[in-house]
């Protein structure tokens, strides 16, 4: 495509130089990735500034530079043409959807934002749809589909350019529908701007990011900007039981259907034509009884999720595939197939183990708090909160329980988790909070450190629970062995939530210099070796000994 024409009637001006035609064949952000007739995008980004290697990018094969430096001049000895934007990350992402032919404009996009739940309700799209056999991408944070192959993801929303050409890709794989997870961040830095939502979820908005973002007003406008960004004719679907719910909508100008719970459907009550609304019939550790009623009709479905948080989850996948254009009798042969996305509050027992074993990603209080009450109401005869005896030498290590072969019998609830280093640490000990008020043993550990002095985090979680909660907690940074100790101290009919990292295969911890290491650690994994350690020490201690086989004879 030339250069002129990618450019044409953006808020964009190129350098007088050269006088012909620029064929540009690619867009980079990434100097790295420069072929010949690249533009490249220099730019600041939040380790580096691209205008510091559009000399590699010059040497690299470059056709053109955009940035917003108006004085910056092509690198000696070459003659590139530089494009001027005052509002760099906007035009990038008009660039790249006009170099890949718009391809938003032919799929069926619908973007979920909101502080938990973005992963969920994007791969229940993503199941849903493709279930029906109306082939769905994904793009969030736990894997992408391009239409391709589905491979892990990196982060949760991509830069504009990569957006663009994985859309792009979708199509050329014959997918007619997309789902994308939209973060605060990304939508702060309009890499969604010029993409074209047929459909915008918001799930919910608590306290998270305020590292980046400073205030929940700036957090919370970020979100809404989605919905700013919807035309006429698109649909925007809010969780109004959020108190954030109608800023999310205050300048959206497309058609709203409102979700709520707990609003079982009622003949002589029917829903207006745009309310969607749900109850949980029955529940179980294998999943739920769900009805939904909305533009669809009435819907009753077991699905295999628990957790209210993940009612809602498919009530708004469910809307979001019927404004797609999915019919009643679709949803209602997707929904016994749905599976929560890897991490999410990720069974990791067999029914072989005698106690219970989740993996979640939960890492923010208000996530945490819902997980753990979710499992909470599952364990039979449970209270709210269970009482830690203290042990005979004072510590505040939690007492092991007798042992109990009655599965029905009332289990604790451990929950194993820490915080991440170099990020949000208003959060910190409102999850402290949470995890005492709810669990009965609570371990804390390291969750990703970064840079951060683990035992910094570690205090700052502790400084939110109160002293009357004190007695549940104990501390073991390493969390190989915080998995551990949980697993092997558990008594029969124990439920243990392993949380913070859920899908995560690494771990980011301080390398003693300023500097991190990152290190291979799954949850999934050391979890799932802890409970076979756990099986072979019972099948050991229930092998009769040979004295025993002798006094029998």
């Amino acid at each position: 495509m030339d250069l002129a024409e990618l450019i044409a009637g953006l808020q964009a001006v190129r350098s007088p130089m050269p006088s012909g035609a620029v064929r540009i064949c690619d867009i980079t952000e990434d100097s790295r990735t420069v072929v010949p007739g690249s533009l490249f995008i220099a730019r600041r980004g939040a380790k580096a500034d691209g205008k510091n290697f559009i000399e590699q990018a010059a040497t690299a094969g470059a056709a053109a530079i955009l940035t917003d430096d108006v004085s910056l001049t092509s690198p000696k000895g070459f003659k590139l043409p530089i494009v001027f934007a005052a509002d760099v990350p906007l035009v990038c992402a008009q660039l790249a959807e006009r170099f890949y032919g718009y391809p938003t404009n032919h799929l069926k996009l619908s973007g979920v934002t909101g502080t938990n739940g973005k992963s969920t309700t994007t791969y229940l799209i993503w199941q849903l749809m493709n279930k029906a056999k109306a082939r769905c991408g994904l793009i969030g944070t736990v894997v992408v589909d391009d239409g391709a192959e589905v491979a892990a993801a990196a982060m949760t929303t991509p830069p504009s350019v990569e957006l663009s050409r994985s859309f792009a890709m979708m199509i050329e794989a014959g997918c007619t529908a997309a789902t994308l997870e939209v973060s605060s961040h990304a939508l702060d830095q309009r890499r969604v701007d010029a993409l074209r939502f047929q459909t915008a979820i918001f799930t919910n908005l608590t306290g998270d990011h305020l590292d980046y973002h400073k205030t929940m007003g700036a957090y919370a406008a970020a979100k809404a900007r989605l919905f700013e960004l919807l035309g006429p004719e698109a649909t925007a679907i809010i969780n109004s039981d959020d108190p954030h719910a109608a800023r999310m909508i205050e300048n959206c100008k497309a058609r709203v259907l409102r979700c709520a719970l707990n609003a079982a459907p009622n003949e002589a009550d029917p829903a207006l034509p745009d309310e969607c609304r749900a109850t949980v019939l029955d529940a179980a550790m294998s999943g739920m009884s769900i009805a939904m009623e909305g533009p669809w009709g009435v819907i009753e479905a077991q699905v295999p999720l628990i957790g209210r948080y993940n009612a809602m989850n498919v009530l708004q996948a469910v809307a979001a595939c019927f404004a797609s254009g999915l019919s009643r009798e679709q949803l209602c042969q997707g929904l016994p197939t749905l599976s929560a996305p890897p991490g999410r509050l990720e069974r990791i027992s067999t029914p072989r183990d005698d106690i219970t074993v989740f993996v979640d990603y939960a890492h923010s209080d208000d996530s945490l708090m819902n997980c753990l009450e979710s499992v909470a109401q599952l364990i039979p005869g449970r209270s709210h909160a269970g009482a830690i005896i203290r042990n005979a030498a004072g510590s505040s290590r939690p007492s092991p329980l007798p042992a109990r072969n009655d599965r029905s019998t009332t289990g604790r609830l451990w929950v194993v988790f820490g915080c991440g280093g170099d990020k949000d640490k208003t959060k910190r000990p409102r999850m402290g909070a949470a995890a005492a008020s709810i669990a009965d043993v609570v371990v804390i550990t390291n969750d990703n450190p970064r840079t951060e002095r683990p035992g910094d985090i570690v205090d700052d979680i502790l400084g939110g629970i109160a002293p009357e909660h004190r007695e549940k907690a104990t501390v073991q940074i390493d969390r190989g062995r915080a998995i551990r100790h949980a697993i092997e101290s558990a008594q029969p009919g124990d439920v243990v939530i392993l949380a913070g990292k859920g899908h995560e295969t690494d771990q980011i911890l301080p390398d003693g210099a300023g500097g991190t290491i990152t290190v291979h650690f799954d949850d999934r994994e050391v979890g799932a070796a802890c409970l076979e350690q756990r099986r072979s020490t019972l099948a050991e201690s229930l092998k009769p000994s040979p004295g025993a086989a002798l006094r029998d004879l």
